[in-house]
């Protein structure tokens, strides 16, 4: 049988004097009864190894002379199903990939350009022997506030104080797409369970969708009335039927059944607000409006030259080719038109302070900017 949980007992407890734990991850590759490897980011720059089921192993100190970093680690991550690879951001804007193995070295190190790009560059440490950091990478301008691996493992989506999500190709080190906030700068950030869309949320009280296939918005949310700290998307949703699954011409469609939910994620803000939001199928995949019939107009008269009666201004005569109503193209990528995602007010006996769910209506949306925030 399970053993009981112990809260009054925890199997690790340190206490740090000079300095603060800002960040901490499990390495959930090699997690297992005989290792259990945790990372632990520090405010003056440090980043400690320990491993919990081993008791009497040695905790390791990354950076422990501040000689690569002496600015605050905003987020350390185990690469995925990596044993010893992990990647440390800082307030610097500069993120670095160690091995938990190697040396960090006596002195302060030395880079080498990578290579570089539309507001990162990425160097490589300069040794003859190796030793820590393998990479650093400049992102932005401002602190690194957060960074994501994609499910795959392969895409990193960093955000930073300008206020610009950057998308890498992690191997090869290139931009693969860049999304700016409203205003102020990215806070947070987080990938749905299958890689399709990134969420983002800021200093402009937001939370943004990011297509990663589309490359463009496709929602921003308006319900919190502070700074969004937290953003994660709910891996028990069902996922999305694949493509043309399900379709039966001869099975009648419901119209006015509400589109299904497709995503859902939650958002953390300073407004001590935990805000759900769904994201149904008529915002990921907006569909143009169908074509308003037209009345047919009367016959032309029987005098009128037969080259006027062909033209695109009259119905064509019988059997000949009909001219179809222009529709409305579909949005370009750039066209920066998105939903928008509002809250839905709770009953009054329920406290809104402590949560409120989200809803999608769909919305208009101009440049950048998105639009005017909807009343309420």
């Amino acid at each position: 049988s399970p053993q009981s949980l112990d809260l009054q007992r925890p199997i690790d407890k340190r206490v740090y004097k000079g300095t603060q734990p800002t960040c901490h991850d499990f390495n959930q590759f090699t997690a297992g009864a005989e290792t259990l490897a945790l990372l632990v980011g520090f405010s003056a720059g440090q980043v400690q190894y320990l491993d919990l089921a081993k008791k009497d192993s040695a905790a390791r100190l990354f950076n422990e002379e501040r000689l690569i970093d002496k600015s605050k680690v905003t987020v350390v991550r185990w690469l995925p199903d990596t044993e010893r690879l992990f990647l440390a951001s800082h307030a610097s804007g500069h993120l670095y990939l160690y091995d938990s193995e190697q040396p960090c070295g006596a002195t302060s190190p030395q880079y080498s350009l990578v290579t570089q790009g539309e507001g990162f560059r990425v160097f490589s440490c300069k040794s003859k022997t190796p030793r820590n950091p393998l990479l650093k990478w400049a992102v932005g301008s401002g602190p690194l506030n957060e960074f994501a691996f994609s499910p795959d493992g392969r895409s990193l989506a960093c955000v930073s104080q300008d206020g610009v999500l950057r998308v890498f190709h992690f191997a090869s080190m290139l931009l693969q797409g860049m999304m700016r906030s409203y205003f102020g700068g990215l806070l947070c950030v987080c990938w749905s369970p299958d890689g399709r869309y990134v969420v983002t949320g800021g200093e402009d009280d937001l939370v943004t969708v990011w297509s990663f296939a589309e490359g463009r918005v496709v929602a921003r949310g308006h319900g919190h009335k502070s700074w969004v700290n937290a953003v994660a998307f709910d891996p028990f949703t069902p996922p999305p039927p694949p493509d043309g699954g399900g379709d039966d011409g001869d099975a009648p469609q419901d119209t006015a059944s509400p589109p299904s939910v497709t995503y859902r994620f939650g958002s953390a803000g300073q407004d001590t607000q935990f805000c759900l939001w769904d994201l149904t199928e008529d915002v990921l995949e907006p569909r143009p409006p169908p074509p308003r019939a037209r009345p047919e107009p009367p016959a032309p008269p029987a005098g009128l030259p037969r080259s006027l009666s062909r033209s695109n201004s009259l119905p064509q005569p019988g059997g000949g080719p009909q001219i179809s109503p222009r529709v409305p193209p579909a949005p370009a990528l750039s066209a920066g038109r998105f939903a928008t995602l509002t809250l839905r007010d709770p009953p009054e006996k329920e406290h809104k302070r402590y949560h409120s769910l989200g809803n999608i209506s769909r919305g208009g949306g101009g440049g950048a900017g998105g639009g005017e925030k909807p009343p309420g």
